[in-house]
Parts: structure tokens; sequence; C-alpha cells
């Protein structure tokens, strides 16, 4: 949990959090009102679409969720791989597997968008790469830290603070405050370089992501461990 991540980790949290809502920032706008790292309110999409009889908005956002899993699954799949390999606990593995997958399929993504021929392959590349993300911060196989959602989020932030209120920890609640601002903060930066760039600005998502990529692999994979949260 957010709580219980040390200041580099915290820097390393939030900085992703805010490279996913640039992302999500500008697909929102190039998608008309679809999710690529928000996969809650694709399925609230998703019903409201076919409700109405929208059955291609129904596509398009089914199809998001299910690229955001497939990159969720391909992050996992990478992380056991390294692990084992590595001679590690195999449901554990570095962080920097998950950034380096989630950055080659956002790479994939800019990659298309400057292809014409490739345009439709745009949006499920880059939901697979917020799906990929979310494996950063994992203990047993199982996620963390959520990076692209803040609802779970949110809810930590309400908890310690009514337990701020009651005599208990007073600054915890702030680690959350931090992540919901990032991604905050990035989906307006996004939606801004979206409307100046277009989806050239994948490319500053790209660059984004590829520094925490290279400082986790320069740290070496033992200093990556999800096991220090």
């Amino acid at each position: 949990m957010a709580g219980s991540l040390t200041a580099g980790q915290g820097v390393l949290a939030g900085l992703l959090t805010a490279t996913a809502g640039f992302v999500d920032g500008l697909a929102f706008i190039h998608l008309g009102g679809y999710f690529v790292s928000f996969m809650s309110g694709n399925s609230t999409r998703a019903g409201a679409d076919l409700a109405t009889g929208d059955l291609l908005g129904w596509v398009k956002a089914m199809g998001l969720v299910l690229f955001f899993v497939v990159g969720v699954v391909a992050s996992s799949l990478a992380v056991h791989v390294r692990a084992s390999r590595s001679g590690y606990i195999p449901t554990y593995g570095p962080r920097s597997t998950a950034v380096w997958v989630s950055l080659i399929l956002l790479l994939s993504a800019a990659v298309c968008a400057s292809v014409p021929a490739l345009q439709l392959a745009v949006a499920p590349a880059i939901a697979a790469s917020m799906g990929a993300v979310n494996g950063t911060f994992t203990r047993g196989g199982e996620v963390t830290v959520g990076l692209t959602y803040m609802t779970g989020t949110l809810v930590k932030m309400g908890q310690h603070l009514a337990h701020a209120v009651t005599g208990g920890n007073r600054t915890i609640w702030l680690r959350y405050l931090v992540l919901w601002c990032a991604i905050a903060v990035g989906a307006i930066a996004g939606a801004v370089a979206y409307q100046v760039l277009g989806l050239g600005a994948l490319w500053i998502a790209v660059l984004l992501l590829l520094i925490p990529a290279v400082v986790l692999s320069l740290r070496g994979p033992r200093a990556a461990w999800p096991s220090q949260t």
C-alpha cells in the first residue's frame, strides 16, 4: 500500500501515476470520452452504450478493457520469467520489468500513431501499456499499489484521515493525496499536450516512462524487489 512506501518508492509511484494520468488525459480526448487506464469508467461507459444501442461504443469500451487486462497478463508473465531466471521467488519480480513492458507497449503505440495504416492499433497498445505498469508494485504476485486507478487510493486517504482525526497517524493520508494529485495533474498536462501535439504527445509519455525504467535497471534487480515494500 502507498502508506508503506519509502520516500524513493513514493517518488517512483508518483512519477508513474502522473504518466498514467498524462496518457489517460490525452487518450480521453482522442477517443471521445473513453479511458485507457480507468477501467471502471470504461465498464460504466460500455453498459451505457449497450443500453442506448451504441454497439460500436460498447465494442470500443470492452476492447479497451480487454487490452488493459492483456497488458496486466504480459507484465505479470514477464516479471515471473525474469524472477525465475534470476533465482528469486517466482511470484516476485524486479519493478523495472513491469516498467519496461509498459514502456515497450507505449513506444509501440507512439510508433503506430505516426503510421496512418496502423492508427487502429494505437488505443489497444496504450491500454495494454497502462495495464502493464500496474505490475510495478507487487508482493506475492498481487498488486500492492494501484497506479492507474484512484478509487481505492481515495478510500484509503479517507480512512487515514478518519484515523488522524481520532488520534492515529496524522500524515499517512497525505501520501494517498499525493498519488491522486499526480494522476489529476498528469491528466491536465496530457489533455493540454494533446491539443497542441495530437498523438505526438505520446512521445512525451514515452520519455517519462523511460526515466524510471533506466534508473531502476541501473540500480539492479535486488534494489527493486517488492519485498522491500
